[in-house]
């Protein structure tokens, strides 16, 4: 027992006190609530244009000689014209009181005598509405209207016109815009329903990426918590030792008192990296190939939660693992070996077991190579696999979670990791550590 175990077992039993305070659903709503303004916005600019457009057609086209039977547009003939198209504007509001607006004042403008040709078209665009937006009843009874209103347009100037052609138009037109109104009003409630789930998956995927960098965060801390509890075991050890040798030994009593120094300063930094983690609150998307947990069989001791944290003193084991799985993998350092801290060795060594967790699970059998640089400011570990048939350059690769967890060890040390296809082919995972 020491003295971090009550972390350690609070770690081990999941409490994660900085996501009680994290809204789930924030990222949904303010999705789906950008893309409700954006809509809003531009359905007014749309229905804008249109009563401009049919305000100025009507003008226009009341400027020219009407049919025999109707009477030239004048002033009122105008005002009329103007109110049915500014009617329009409000449409998508309300589409029945649109219509039943338009439609009105189509009758008053037949009724004044004048041609009904100039005033069709926007109540035509108000059933349409009403049937993408409405039930089959209200859109029926408004069609039946339409159809009215044109029959009655047509007995007002019955010597000069044919009725049999009045009473076909008064039909074909309605249904033919009654009948695309309701298609485009179930194609525009589909768009909704994909466009909500859009952002209900968008959601799910960032609250999947957000738990799995937590539970990477908790995995590394409770690492970093054996780290730390090692060093101080080291100094308990190497203090009774000093006690004891002291009266007849002081040369090895202060020997013990620098190691004590030295690895109280190790764990003190390696403690502090461990707070810094467990604060940050940056959330990273995910990106790579990988997977967050490392492969049970690449773990050199995946059934003991109290097994010391692995360094680089495994790795031959690792490799050892990986090329009885299939995988022709060969091991490569560059320059000279320098001690490095147990928590940056544990940081190596995870990388690499991830990098090559991820040659097994996607490349299959293939070759792979590991380097490992010691340059005189940096450590550099590069992890490289040649691919297989089935993965090519420029395939895409379905995005996961390990990246994410080589990026927060790497981002405790100062580090950094960038992962992606290469060029001839297969993958790399380069892993930077600033000495």
């Amino acid at each position: 027992m020491h003295a971090g175990f009550g972390l350690r077992e609070a770690l081990a039993e999941g409490h994660r006190p900085w996501s009680r305070y994290r809204p789930r659903s924030w990222s949904r709503y303010r999705s789906w609530s950008r893309y409700r303004s954006w809509s809003r916005y531009r359905s007014l600019a749309v229905d804008s244009g249109l009563a401009l457009g049919y305000v100025g057609a009507g003008l226009l086209l009341g400027r020219e000689r009407p049919p025999a039977g109707w009477q030239p547009l004048d002033e009122l003939g105008a005002v009329l014209t103007v109110l049915v198209g500014l009617a329009l504007l409000a449409r998508r509001i309300a589409p029945v009181a649109v219509f039943a607006t338009s439609n009105a004042l189509w009758i008053v403008f037949i009724a004044c005598g004048y041609w009904p040709v100039v005033n069709s078209m926007p109540p035509l665009l108000g059933l349409y509405t009403v049937a993408a937006t409405r039930g089959l009843r209200t859109s029926v009874g408004c069609a039946v209207v339409v159809t009215g209103t044109w029959v009655y347009a047509g007995l007002g100037n019955a010597e000069n016109s044919s009725m049999p052609t009045v009473l076909a138009q008064a039909v074909l037109f309605p249904a033919v815009v009654f009948v695309v109104g309701r298609g485009s009003g179930r194609l525009a409630e589909r768009n909704r329903q994909f466009a909500e789930l859009t952002c209900q998956l968008r959601e799910q995927q960032e609250e999947n990426a957000r738990r799995a960098l937590t539970e990477e965060r908790v995995r590394i801390a409770r690492e970093l918590h054996d780290v730390v509890a090692h060093h101080m075991s080291v100094i308990s050890l190497q203090a009774g030792m000093a006690s004891y040798v002291f009266p007849t030994d002081p040369a090895a009593s202060r020997r013990a008192l620098d190691t004590i120094a030295g690895t109280s300063r190790e764990a003190l930094e390696e403690m502090r990296r461990m707070l810094d983690l467990l604060r940050v609150g940056r959330e990273d998307r995910p990106d790579g190939r990988t997977d967050l947990a490392p492969d049970p069989d690449l773990d050199p001791d995946p059934d003991d939660a109290y097994a010391p944290a692995p360094g680089l003193e495994l790795l031959d084991r690792l490799l050892d693992r990986v090329r009885g799985a299939g995988v022709h993998v060969t091991m490569e350092v560059v320059g000279t070996p320098t001690r490095l801290p147990q928590g940056m060795e544990l940081c190596v060594y995870r990388v690499i077991q991830e990098a090559l967790t991820n040659v097994l699970k996607h490349a299959g059998p293939t070759s792979a190579a590991v380097t490992l640089r010691y340059e005189s400011r940096a450590v550099v570990v590069t992890v490289t696999d040649e691919g297989s048939d089935a993965i090519r350059t420029n395939t895409v690769i379905a995005p996961g979670h390990g990246v994410i967890g080589m990026r927060e060890r790497a981002k405790i040390y100062g580090g950094s990791v960038t992962a992606g296809p290469r060029t001839p082919g297969g993958f790399e995972v380069r892993l930077v550590l600033p000495r």
